[in-house]
């Protein structure tokens, strides 16, 4: 199986994988906050064929560079300016967890610049900045850092905790790997970004073809908060993977490959672009 190629934009700020012929319609994967582009390389490879796939590393992962303040709107800037970088003209854009966020956040502001967006196991909102949840869960994701602890020693629990039933054990191999290898200050940042993030009003404007995927084993974003999430978005398909946690394409990739195949093929038409 060809493999996707380790690649940095000519002004070096981003690192990315891509595969497949350069001429044809952008396919864009945007990890989470425990991954890399390479998490999605299972991806890249499977739709190669009919789309140029890309998997960025998000600032201050892998490749790129770091921003100097991380907020959703910044890394959604960001997004904007890699797309820019790589000639991704009418992309179709997959984010996952905050890349998700980061999607509709660039949404908001580019709402008919893409050609479908995929919104996979994220959230419109992470709610009041000051709110007992919200603290509660950056402080069980932050805390064992600040008592000394790393990503290294932390990841094969911090993963444990993120999958539902019997998943893929290569995949789970990746997702130790890429969850190991954010350094901490990264890791602390983009955490913090969620704070606030709140686009549940938005949801209305998205006014391109959307798939809502969501996992039914997947506590970091609840699968009856993401079909209510897709009720508000009027261009809105909803998909369920039953018994899959948070890392559906690394848990199941055969199951999420063929999801966003059949979102595809029913509302995307593969053309070939001009960078």
């Amino acid at each position: 199986m060809p493999g996707s190629a380790p690649l940095t934009t000519k002004d070096g700020r981003f690192g990315y994988e891509a595969a497949g012929d350069p001429a044809s319609q952008p396919l864009l994967f945007l990890h989470g906050i425990g991954g890399a582009a390479r998490a999605w390389r299972g991806q890249l490879d499977f739709f190669r064929d009919r789309y140029r796939t890309i998997a960025w590393d998000m600032p201050g992962y892998g490749g790129s560079a770091p921003l100097p303040d991380v907020s959703i709107a910044a890394l959604a800037g960001a997004l904007q300016d890699f797309l820019q970088a790589v000639g991704a003209t009418n992309p179709v854009i997959v984010g996952h967890s905050i890349g998700g966020m980061i999607v509709q956040q660039w949404l908001a502001k580019n709402p008919r610049t893409a050609g479908a967006v995929v919104l996979a196991q994220t959230s419109p909102a992470f709610g009041k900045p000051d709110g007992d949840w919200q603290k509660s869960f950056i402080d069980a994701r932050l805390g064992p850092l600040d008592r000394g602890e790393t990503l290294v020693t932390l990841a094969p629990s911090l993963v444990n905790e993120l999958v539902g039933d019997d998943p893929d054990a290569s995949g789970m191999d990746l997702a130790r790997d890429c969850m190991a290898a954010v350094p901490g200050a990264t890791y602390r940042a983009t955490m913090l970004a969620l704070m606030g993030f709140d686009l549940r009003s938005a949801l209305k404007a998205i006014a391109v073809p959307t798939l809502v995927l969501s996992g039914s084993k997947d506590n970091n974003a609840p699968a009856p908060m993401m079909a209510k999430m897709a009720s508000y978005i009027p261009s809105a398909t909803y998909v369920e993977l039953e018994g899959v946690g948070h890392l559906a394409n690394l848990e199941r990739p055969l199951a999420f490959n063929a999801a966003l195949d059949q979102f595809l093929k029913a509302n995307v038409t593969a053309t070939q672009v001009t960078a």
